[in-house]
């Protein structure tokens, strides 16, 4: 292994993910495209897979080899039906992003009628005590997770990504 190159949700409405991821949460539309080849349909094994796919990226982050780091895919053929989302459930997956506040997120996103498993909680135990975190739902119902890291780790990731605007920056 030599990276990762991006992870990916499929999702019953692209556009409507889209407007979400982007317009709620920040990340940059890359590119979008249709993929109604014979390359698809032998990668996902479906014989008569058509895709809609929008690629986006998470603003700031230093770029490797893709230019994306999410990929939201629509199966416009074969359609499917959606799947228990509980998180407990084995293959269950969510995605954890960093906030510099986790309250002022989730009151902002609660704000805009994103619906939320909890409000922030303290990080009591573990390797990320001293932080606060939550769970949240994207509009399939996948689970996103918004990690406000305490203050020594976000100083130590902000200092080696001296491009990403630290909490005390207040330029």
């Amino acid at each position: 292994m030599r990276g990762v190159w991006h992870f990916s949700f499929t999702v019953a409405d692209l556009d409507r993910s889209v407007a979400f991821y982007r317009d709620l949460l920040g990340f940059t539309l890359v590119h979008r495209q249709e993929q109604d080849n014979a390359y698809t349909r032998r990668l996902v094994g479906h014989p008569d897979a058509v895709l809609r796919v929008a690629q986006l990226a998470v603003p700031g982050q230093p770029r490797g080899v893709s230019t994306h780091d999410l990929e939201l895919v629509e199966y416009v053929r074969p359609r499917g039906r959606p799947r228990d989302p509980a998180r407990h459930l084995p293959g269950a997956a969510h995605l954890a992003l960093t906030v510099d506040d986790a309250r002022a997120e989730h009151a902002r996103l609660a704000a805009a009628g994103v619906t939320f498993v909890s409000p922030p909680a303290e990080i009591t135990a573990g390797v990320n005590t001293g932080g606060y975190a939550c769970y949240f739902l994207d509009p399939d119902a996948i689970t996103l997770e918004l990690v406000q890291p305490r203050a020594s780790v976000a100083g130590r990731v902000y200092a080696q990504n001296d491009h990403v605007r630290r909490p005390d920056d207040h330029r």
